[in-house]
């Protein structure tokens, strides 16, 4: 391989020649052979969008030249494009505070920069006015934002809009309810449908409405502890003011930077959020998979497509897999929400040093629960079919129909009619009437489905 030497405040090292990082990240990629989880994509392209903002308000500020402050401009809107994703190798296990791919985008962006003529340090110029401390909680904040808004949601909401399809197109569907996996009274299949959008949709309100303000809060402007030292007075709000041109949104510097950079609590906010879908999407998910359940021997209410043989060893047989599929996925993200919540707790004195933890968890959530929706949206509900035969047969052999009865009869009557009906093994009607509380007459005008839900 052919290398050439870069240095830094350590001395020497070799880089391969090919790459345009420095001697800080190649010194990072020997010392953390850790796993093979890297820095996720979405922490590079905020911490360009960071570093654009940053270069534009230290040019407003006389400490670069507008023409490096372009220079770097043009070179993030290339690493947001995804043109040099193989510029960043670094291990998520590496230094606690993100250092490491801090220099990592510096050493990047002052390298494509003195190819286009335009040198810079990356520390006296890329990273001007900016510490790790500060950058990294502000591109993980950047990064969770445009996340939650540009992926999550809108795929939580097109799932959300299949369930509301689903309950359109079975509008007058009464089936039997369910609580304590027992019988219950009636209701329609669309207003359980409805539920299963609401489920979806709840938790994208809660980013929206309650995370993101919180999220959008930085850091920037902090610099090592806080007091913002080497910083202009006001770059902060230069800053965010450059970062909402950049991406739209409205960001605000942190009033306090001593919280902003000890703690990750909007964070385990967000992912709060995150993990209230996951916990949502697993309760739905189990719904469908048990009234699918079958074909002859399980509940059989509903028919969902049928995507890949079952079994290795029974022919013929079709699985949940889609069904599977989003109930691991919220598995995971049950628990990456268990270690943002540790690591969060972890701030020393005036910094957080699991911050790439964070990251790594936060983002893989993000981006399962995003792509297990939309798998699960056009494999399984899209294709969902109602077996109404079957949901009749359960509606009309269920005890619980009982209930409707109680205003006239007692609920002490009314449950003796339904145990006798079990015991029996009669239909409620042939119950209550041997009882002699009711005519068969009487029972048909009282016990009508539709008119219990």
């Amino acid at each position: 391989m052919e290398t050439r030497l870069e240095h830094d405040t350590m001395g020497e090292i070799a880089v391969p020649a090919e790459h345009h990082w420095g001697a800080q990240t190649q010194r990072s990629v020997e010392n953390f052979p850790v796993g093979t989880e890297k820095m996720p994509e979405a922490i590079i392209h905020a911490f360009a969008c960071l570093k654009e903002a940053c270069a534009q308000a230290n040019a407003g500020f006389g400490k670069l030249t507008q023409e490096q402050a372009d220079t770097i401009a043009d070179v993030c809107a290339e690493i947001r494009a995804g043109s040099w994703n193989g510029e960043f190798p670094l291990s998520v296990w590496q230094t606690g505070s993100g250092t490491q791919t801090n220099m990592n985008v510096n050493e990047v962006i002052a390298h494509l920069a003195a190819e286009r003529g335009v040198p810079l340090h990356p520390n006296d110029q890329v990273n001007a006015s900016q510490s790790s401390n500060d950058t990294f909680p502000s591109a993980l904040h950047i990064a969770a934002v445009l996340t939650m808004m540009n992926e999550v949601v809108p795929s939580a909401m097109r799932l959300a809009a299949a369930f509301e399809k689903l309950a359109r197109d079975n509008a007058d569907i009464i089936k039997i309810g369910r609580t304590h996996l027992q019988d219950a009274t009636p209701l329609k299949f669309a207003q359980e449908v409805s539920g299963w959008a609401e489920l979806i949709a709840a938790p994208c309100r809660m980013m929206e409405d309650g995370v993101c303000p919180e999220l959008k809060n930085l850091a920037i402007g902090g610099t090592a502890v806080g007091t913002g030292l080497n910083a202009p007075e006001g770059y902060d709000r230069a800053v965010c003011d450059q970062l909402g041109e950049i991406t739209g949104i409205d960001f605000e510097p942190d009033e306090n930077k001593f919280h902003a950079l000890t703690s990750h609590d909007s964070l385990v906010l967000a992912h709060g959020a995150l993990k209230a879908l996951a916990a949502n999407l697993m309760k739905i998910a189990n719904d469908i998979r048990f009234y699918a359940s079958g074909p002859r021997c399980g509940m059989g209410e509903l028919h969902i497509p049928e995507n890949e043989p079952g079994s290795s060893i029974m022919p013929g047989k079709v699985n949940p897999t889609q069904c599977e599929s989003v109930t691991m996925v919220a598995v995971q993200v049950l628990g990456n929400d268990a270690a943002i919540g540790v690591a969060a707790s972890q701030g020393n004195f005036q910094l957080n040093v699991f911050q790439p933890v964070c990251a790594y968890n936060f983002f893989q959530s993000a981006r399962l629960l995003t792509d297990s929706m939309d798998s699960f949206r056009t494999r399984c509900v899209e294709g969902i079919t109602v077996n109404a035969e079957k949901m009749e047969g359960n509606l009309h052999n269920s005890l619980m129909l009982v209930t409707c009865l109680t205003p006239k009869i007692g609920y002490e009557n009314a449950a003796a009619c339904a145990k006798k009906a079990l015991h029996d093994g009669t239909t409620l009607k042939d119950a209550v009437v041997a009882s002699g509380l009711l005519t068969a007459e009487e029972f048909d005008e009282i016990v009508r489905p539709e008119k219990m839900v």
